[in-house]
């Protein structure tokens, strides 16, 4: 299965090396690999140099913002299973690409999703596992990682398929609502860390910042004609809560 990883840059020396290196080095062979970037003023692009024949596509050029860099991506995708990774984020180990490539073969669904670990410097500070999915679970503020979610292409053709861009950093969420909620995507867990991501992203630089988006989670339920949970609103945050380590 051809796998298709796409990261989003824009001004990430400091963290695009450790991002690249933990792609090409996976033992899982048929990795589609895109960067797209936003048109990097530092050293982003000369410290790809080395990486080139390891990236498929490179593009660097002014954007409308994160998840409409993440769209271009996915248009330009061929492979079929898609999935992120950001230029704060790495691959935990070389080994969980096939592992997540055995998982949705074995269990024939056209999604994916696994854990999560935060870490500041080299240590773990929050550890995000998920458990195996409920709709019931999505109502009450539960939601898988979105940097371990991959979904297959075939499910993606339609151009209502992308990421909405007027949801800012909720962007996330709502295309998992769509697709898994709204569109019952069939989804498998894999119980094991994929991802790990640095403190202090778009979206998780603190508690208040998540209290913000969770405005825009519950949007997201009323844009897609859902009803949450009757306290989705006080339960999601909660949820938050409970993944510090």
């Amino acid at each position: 299965m051809k796998v298709s990883i796409i990261t989003v840059c824009y001004n990430s020396e400091a963290t695009i090396e450790r991002t690249v290196r933990s792609v090409v080095n996976q033992t899982h062979r048929d990795i589609e690999y895109l960067v797209i970037d936003g048109g990097s003023e530092d050293m982003t692009l000369e410290l790809l140099e080395p990486y080139r024949s390891r990236i498929n596509c490179i593009v660097s050029e002014k954007d409308r913002g994160l998840y409409d860099a993440v769209n271009k991506g996915i248009n330009l995708a061929t492979g079929d299973l898609i999935g992120l990774l950001h230029a704060d984020d790495w691959l935990a180990d070389s080994e969980v690409v096939g592992d997540l490539v055995k998982k949705i073969e074995n269990e024939g669904t056209d999604s994916v999703y696994a854990d999560l670990q935060y870490v500041q410097g080299d240590k773990v500070v929050r550890n995000w596992m998920s458990g195996d999915f409920s709709i019931e679970k999505f109502r009450r503020g539960w939601m898988p990682p979105h940097p371990t979610f991959y979904i297959k292409r075939s499910v993606l053709k339609e151009e209502s398929s992308l990421y909405r861009t007027d949801f800012g950093t909720a962007a996330d969420y709502e295309f998992m609502l769509r697709m898994l909620v709204k569109r019952k995507v069939s989804v498998c867990y894999l119980p094991r860390v994929l991802v790990k991501m640095q403190m202090g992203g778009l979206s998780n630089e603190s508690l208040l910042v998540r209290l913000r988006a969770n405005a825009m989670d519950a949007r997201a339920w009323k844009v897609n004609g859902l009803k949450p949970f009757l306290f989705f609103r006080l339960f999601k945050p909660m949820r938050k809560l409970l993944q510090w380590a």
